[in-house]
């Protein structure tokens, strides 16, 4: 397998051999993937793969209009580029109009680590995570879980002479423990499975699965809830990824106004800020736009384009949504672009805190199967798992039966009465897909525990 850099070197000489498209921008991903898996109690699969993505986007220019086509390969032989950028030009060519088509980038001398070697990852990242389990292997729960880390390096080119790369890490620990009919779940961001805290998660686990001794059950019904940061992390990922502003300015979603946007809007007293930040310390991730097609979200043609801060949710008021650079310039809004991950301030009172000030609750852990219900309202159904809890008089005093939910993200933040400190988090429900995630614990006083549900 030749180079990445050798990939983009033949594609852009191809796609300039041939004439066809006025300007080519090619991605090339490669990525390598190491996984561990574990059931009752015992090691049951590893394994290590690489693999690699290459894009070829074609941009025509035709008077008054522009067309764009994208065509991905995961083709590792080095006589494929000729058809990918073939192809990709060929598409372009019967492409309707791009609407979302914007000048083209300036060009960037390419960083100083271009040209180095890409990074990898293997099983052996998982030694300090095997030893913590065997340890716990030992105990009277039965043990399941996975353990993920994902290493992909992406060069971006275009024909104009930009040039990015950038070595973005992933991973992810999640652990189930079983005891006497009753589960739990924990679950962590790691990156770098430098510093993965298996000891305190099997600590939690064992703390819940003791709680489970003593069970309940509860009618549906609307309870005061408290919402630890994994469940606030996936009604906030899923509020997010609905807040584009073509969509909202033209009447297609939640964040909808009148002859325009709900930007400004009051949605909280708690002053809470929800921001994406690729800088963000230990949620570091990708700078720039990279993206094989476009959406409302974000633009083929912005690729290459440095990525900032946006403060989505400022002070509890709608601050921004995303716009492209097209987008923007039509509805005349600031270009606005999503980072791979999401953060939102909180208070100053731990979990604990909010437990023993809690006269009579339910504490979840984790949420199962969003689905959307009404996306005009961001209403979503799911289930609760892995453990809800029965707060009295400040004390957990049993478990309790799983339930389906009916929220919206929204509602959930207009009616929240306390935030807790912000913490690292994994979403349990999006966490394949978002793992750099930090959110404060939320206390709702009426969440809506729709039906009562068989899910265990």
């Amino acid at each position: 397998m030749i180079g990445a850099q050798q990939v983009v070197d033949i594609a852009l000489a191809e796609a300039a051999r041939r004439g066809k498209a006025d300007e080519t921008m090619v991605l090339v991903t490669d990525r390598a993937d190491a996984a561990l898996r574990w059931a009752g109690n015992s090691m049951t699969t590893n394994g290590e793969s690489v693999s690699r993505t290459t894009t070829v986007v074609s941009i025509v220019r035709k008077a008054g209009s522009t067309h764009v086509a994208s065509v991905r390969s995961s083709e590792v032989d080095p006589a494929a580029i000729t058809g990918l950028v073939a192809a990709s030009q060929d598409a372009a060519l019967a492409a309707p109009e791009a609407r979302d088509s914007a000048p083209p980038l300036p060009g960037e001398d390419g960083p100083a680590d271009w040209d180095d070697p890409v990074p990898g990852t293997g099983v052996r990242a998982f030694t300090g995570v095997a030893d913590g389990l065997a340890r716990g292997f030992r105990g009277r729960n039965q043990l399941y879980g996975y353990a993920r880390h994902i290493v992909e390096t992406t060069f971006l080119a275009t024909s104009n002479g930009l040039r990015r790369r950038y070595t973005q890490p992933t991973g992810s620990v999640e652990i189930n423990g079983k005891r006497d009919g009753a589960s739990a779940w924990v679950g962590v961001n790691a990156p770098d499975f430098t510093d993965v805290p298996v000891d305190s998660m099997l600590e939690e686990l064992s703390t819940r699965l003791g709680w489970a001794q003593r069970r309940l059950d509860l009618p549906a019904g609307r309870y005061e809830t408290i919402l630890p940061p994994s469940t606030v992390a996936d009604m906030m990922i899923y509020l997010n990824w609905h807040m584009d502003g073509r969509g909202a300015q033209e009447g297609r979603t939640a964040l909808s106004a009148p002859g325009g946007t709900r930007v400004g809007e009051k949605l909280t007293d708690l002053g809470l800020t929800m921001y994406s930040d690729p800088r963000a310390d230990t949620l570091e991730c990708l700078p720039f736009v990279a993206v094989p097609t476009s959406s409302d979200r974000v633009s083929v043609f912005d690729n290459g384009l440095a990525i900032g801060r946006v403060d989505w949710i400022r002070d509890g008021v709608i601050n921004a949504l995303a716009y492209p650079r097209a987008a923007a310039a039509e509805f005349d809004a600031p270009v606005a672009v999503p980072a791979d991950n999401l953060l939102m301030t909180g208070g100053t009172a731990s979990l604990p805190e909010m437990v023993a000030n809690t006269e009579r609750g339910l504490l979840l852990t984790t949420f199962w199967y969003i689905r959307t219900v009404d996306p005009t309202t961001l209403l979503v159904t799911g289930l609760t798992r892995d453990g809800v809890y029965l707060v009295e008089d400040g004390e957990v005093t049993g478990a309790v039966n799983n339930f389906r939910f009916n929220e919206s993200p929204l509602d959930v933040l207009r009616r929240a009465t306390e935030a807790g400190v912000s913490e690292y988090t994994l979403p349990r429900e999006w966490g394949d897909w978002a793992t750099r995630a930090q959110m404060p614990t939320l206390r709702i006083p009426d969440f809506n525990m729709s039906s009562v549900s068989e899910a265990q």
